[in-house]
């Protein structure tokens, strides 16, 4: 007796899938830029020499540890709209608007400078979506967006101050 093969049901959560699609797209990118400076966050957290290294070294680590726990979040958003998620280093790089940074050793406030340009690129990218959230009626979107926004302001802020004579 032969199973009878079984149909994915249509999705329907009042979002039309042009939509869904393109929330998932913006979202991605979102999701690359976030990775992006993840990476490079630790990166500079190993490598921070100076007399700042212990107070950037644990800040440094605070902020990594912020930006990997919103990997998942923002991944499994774009899953709840039907799409995949990015989730190679490939993919990463072709979708972030943040360069990688050269491993070549930073000074402690360069490091600082580009962790700040990092966090304000990371505001605009999720500040680019929200027209197109909010057009959709997708409020767990644009409350992630949110939640992402200040958290990326307010990093840029405290890093930006430390560069200041």
């Amino acid at each position: 007796m032969a199973k009878k093969k079984t149909e994915a049901r249509k999705m329907d959560i009042g979002i039309g899938e042009q939509d869904r699609a393109a929330i998932a797209q913006g979202l991605s990118h979102l999701l690359a830029d976030t990775f992006t400076l993840y990476l490079t966050t630790h990166n500079f957290h190993w490598n921070v020499t100076g007399p700042m290294f212990n107070s950037l070294h644990a800040m440094f680590m605070q902020q990594y540890t912020e930006l990997w726990n919103a990997v998942d979040p923002i991944a499994e958003r774009i899953r709840a709209l039907g799409h995949p998620a990015p989730g190679s280093y490939a993919e990463f790089a072709r979708l972030s608007s943040l360069p990688d940074v050269e491993s070549r050793p930073h000074k402690a406030l360069e490091m600082v400078r580009l962790l700040a340009e990092g966090h304000e690129a990371v505001a605009r990218t999720a500040r680019g979506l929200f027209a197109l959230v909010d057009q959709a009626n997708d409020q767990p979107s644009a409350d992630l967006l949110t939640q992402r926004l200040s958290v990326h302001e307010q990093s840029a802020w405290m890093l930006r101050s430390l560069l200041e004579d």
